[in-house]
């Protein structure tokens, strides 16, 4: 539902077209009458209907800007709303997967005997940590304030997929990526695919803690590929499951661009596969 509803479109020149309409028809019912009366009250309704035609033809054309001009702001804050709408969930994206790594990293701890692993893992949270309370602030500042969209984080591009492998390997994932030959990929795919491996680890270390990973990102044909595979829960592991809303976000995403998306378990492990269209140049 729209925030803000959708301006009207009214105008104070349609009574008055009515009323020149009824005087008209006035005016015909007094032909064929005689005297001078009869001579000169058609002329002057005529004259009257044909001043108050041209007024409603200008007020008609006042309120018709008028009225564009008020459905423009209304699409422009649409706009701006839809804007802060898709950022807030980038950026949740974001945050909760930094959250989902900290509690990870966390409870792999437990089983860090090493002091020098142990400061290690502590030096990996308190980055994540970091990183996370960053794009906190920045979800803040797009949500609070309603005037302006609000600063936006860079797009991520498959290049940034060695990162995030990466930054899943601090969680205790054995983590491995495989990019085959894509062509020329549309940004926005990009962010899919990008979106789709960040879900697919932080699931992996939630449900199945410190396992091995794969990660593979291929092309067939006009679709983009991305699979994320995990070999199953660790022995000992207890399963840290989030809201529910990661999946659920990344299916939107992906069928809002002609994909689907799979999420199931395999041989023991889970198996997130998405299909996104996306036709070579």
């Amino acid at each position: 539902m729209s925030a803000f509803e959708r301006p009207a479109w009214r105008s104070r020149a349609v009574p008055v077209v009515l009323v020149v309409v009824a005087v008209l028809i006035m005016a015909m019912c007094t032909v064929g009458a005689e005297g001078p009366a009869a001579r000169v009250i058609p002329v002057l309704i005529c004259g009257g209907a044909a001043t108050a035609a041209a007024w409603a033809v200008r007020r008609w054309r006042a309120d018709r800007a008028e009225y564009e001009r008020r459905l423009t702001a209304w699409a422009a804050t649409e706009a701006v709303l839809a804007e802060r709408l898709h950022i807030a969930r980038d950026l949740h994206d974001l945050v909760s997967h930094g959250l989902g790594l900290i509690t990870v990293r966390v409870a792999a701890t437990r089983y860090e005997p090493e002091p020098a692993q142990m400061r290690a893992a502590l030096d990996d949270i308190e980055a994540v940590s970091r990183e996370t309370t960053a794009e906190l602030r920045r979800m803040l500042t797009v949500l609070r304030d309603p005037a302006s969209p609000g600063p936006r984080a860079p797009l991520e591009g498959l290049d940034a997929l060695p990162a995030i492998v990466g930054s899943a390997r601090t969680s205790g994932l054995r983590a491995e990526l495989t990019v085959g030959d894509l062509g020329e990929v549309t940004p926005g795919v990009q962010v899919a695919v990008c979106r789709t491996v960040r879900e697919g680890l932080a699931n992996s270390a939630r449900h199945a803690g410190p396992v091995d990973v794969v990660v593979r990102v291929r092309r067939d044909g006009p679709h983009v590929i991305v699979s994320v595979s995990d070999s199953g829960p660790a022995a000992g592991w207890r399963a840290t499951p989030g809201a529910g809303h990661g999946l659920a976000g990344l299916r939107e995403r992906v069928t809002s661009l002609g994909g689907t998306l799979t999420a199931e378990p395999v041989d023991g492990g889970f198996h997130l596969v998405a299909r996104i269209p996306d036709e070579p140049r």
